[in-house]
């Protein structure tokens, strides 16, 4: 006989919306106990490394921008 009841990958049938809102959830709190969680210093570590790479990409994008603005106007100003 086949079951017509769709199972959830736990095996246990979530009825109707709200059963599998709730699976979602429970779901979603279980994986986020798995996650490492980085300590205070790396996390300062991290952010500090993340503001000093935009600052030189910030740079190199603005150097490049007065030196194709210099081009540009000596060419066709």
């Amino acid at each position: 006989m086949i079951d017509e009841k769709h199972d959830t990958e736990e095996g246990n049938g979530a009825g109707g919306l709200f059963g599998r809102i709730n699976l979602f959830y429970r779901q979603v709190v279980a994986e986020l106990r798995k996650v490492v969680w980085p300590t205070q210093k790396q996390l300062t570590t991290y952010t500090a490394v993340v503001f000093v790479f935009v600052g030189f990409i910030i740079a190199v994008v603005s150097i490049l921008d007065v030196a194709l603005t210099k081009i540009v106007f000596w060419i066709f100003g």
